[in-house]
């Protein structure tokens, strides 16, 4: 029998597991053993769980501990080959068995440990399983003692979080390069059709659409190289630093050989924080990171925005460009379509505005030894890298890749542009060129017109100018 929230009972095999809070019934076919149990009675919250990518990032930290324990000698070699053994088969079964294994809210007691015991009990139980034993038989077989050991939540759960972010972030790097080559081809596409350009959403000096987009493509590409130099500071690592980093409870060379495990186990160049107290004090880094999100995010918006302000229309707006119907845009009005996956990508935007606000107030919300507030963090980063990779592919082939241009509109903006009379300043100077842009735009009148009328300028030398020379 099995209580759950409102004092409900119901019929369920259990097994009576302790800790040092006393006894509880826990499920017996549950690999996670009585802490879990209590946090998911405590923070009944989101209903949201560790993303795999996460649970995966710490279920390979707590083999590289093992692995370094038993070359140290300070592990065993029965527990620590079973608990080897275990992660390597949970690791194959986390989008099958061993998926719900891992119940506790993203939400959760502060610096993870809920999290970091969920862990250590699912490999204790299996581990326990693989020897013959039953779980629960935590006196042969610890999530403590032997899974935890010469570890804390204090540096598991940062070592974890940066290796599951750089897991993430790759994919998220190859969808952004993947855009912002869409990008650059649609410039390549675009590069001979002039049109007005535009500031404070006035008209200025001509540009080409190929300018444009060009522009969008190194944006992105910017905003990418960011990303991967915040990338690279993740591999600092705070693994060995146990208990507010001062180390307690390791062997000597615990920390490089942990490290050079986990170097092995995940094919990438890791190195010890350079002070581990400050490494458990301060996750700058991560919020590094996310702020690098935030970079990439603003630029989207920004792009998305002018993507459908270039597309309205189609007979009131700008019109310069046509995005891909994709989908009915309105319930009432019939042949209307919106620019939707600029619109969603709008909506993931702001959601990673919103994390990484998140983010920078737990990073700073930290005090003395260990800042507590790394499960947000990690959630929300997470959460931002996934929108992304995501979204972006289905962005590029469902938008931007069919967006084509408006040239009629393009030109015809272009030639009743006033401001093209910037390039008649060198001859005729500031104040006469703004009388003649003045009187072009009372009259309606192409600025070319109007110079060759005055005699200002003739045929053959205003076709030579810039921005007029492109115009036929």
């Amino acid at each position: 029998m099995l209580k759950i929230s409102g004092g409900v009972t119901i019929n369920l095999k259990t097994r009576i597991e302790r800790d040092s809070l006393g006894e509880m019934e826990v499920p017996d076919e549950a690999y996670y053993g009585i802490q879990t149990l209590r946090a998911m009675y405590n923070f009944p919250v989101s209903g949201r769980r560790e993303r795999p990518e996460f649970v995966r990032a710490y279920i390979l930290v707590k083999k590289a501990a093992a692995l370094a324990n038993l070359e140290l000698g300070v592990l065993d070699k029965e527990r620590g080959n079973a608990i080897v053994a275990a992660a390597d088969e949970v690791l194959e079964g986390l989008t099958g068995w061993y998926s719900d294994q891992f119940p506790v809210d993203v939400f959760q007691a502060g610096a993870g440990t809920s999290f970091n015991m969920n862990i250590n009990e699912v490999l204790a139980n299996r581990a326990l399983e693989l020897l013959g034993r039953q779980r629960g038989d935590y006196a042969f077989l610890s999530p403590n003692d032997h899974v935890n050991k010469a570890q804390s939540t204090n540096d598991t759960f940062p070592t974890a979080s940066h290796i599951a972010v750089m897991f993430a972030a790759n994919g998220l790097l190859d969808v952004l390069a993947g855009l912002s080559d869409a990008f650059r081809e649609k410039a390549v596409e675009f590069s001979e059709i002039p049109k007005s350009g535009r500031t404070h959403l006035m008209d200025a000096v001509p540009v080409t659409l190929g300018n444009e987009f060009g522009a969008y493509a190194a944006a992105l590409e910017r905003a990418g190289s960011r990303i991967e130099e915040r990338w690279s500071d993740l591999l600092e690592l705070p693994i060995g630093g146990t208990a507010t980093g001062t180390g307690a409870n390791t062997h000597p060379k615990y920390r490089e050989t942990v490290i050079s495990k986990l170097t092995k186990l995940c094919s990438l160049p890791f190195h010890p924080a350079l002070d581990s107290f400050e490494a458990l004090q301060s996750r700058a880094q991560l919020a590094a990171f996310s702020g690098a999100l935030r970079e990439l995010a603003l630029e989207l918006i920004r792009i998305a925005n002018d993507l459908r302000l270039l597309n309205a229309g189609p007979t009131t707006g700008i019109s310069e460009i046509v995005l891909p119907p994709v989908q009915p845009g309105s319930s009432i009005m019939p042949g209307k379509y919106n620019p939707v996956m600029a619109e969603c990508l709008d909506m993931i935007g702001f959601q990673i505005v919103g994390n990484d606000t998140t983010v920078a107030m737990a990073a700073q919300a930290g005090q003395f030894e260990l800042n507590v507030m790394t499960p947000l963090m990690t959630c929300n980063i997470l959460e931002s890298i996934a929108l992304l990779t995501n979204y972006l592919p289905v962005f590029r082939e469902r938008c931007v890749e069919g967006i084509k241009a408006n040239e009629e509109s393009c030109r015809a903006y272009l030639e009743l542009n006033p401001i093209l009379v910037t390039f008649l300043t060198p001859k005729i100077g500031y104040l006469k060129a703004a009388e003649l842009a003045k009187e072009a735009l009372e009259r309606r009148v192409p600025v070319v017109e109007l110079a060759v009328e005055k005699g200002v300028l003739s045929k053959e030398e205003v076709d030579k100018l810039p921005g007029f020379s492109k115009k036929k």
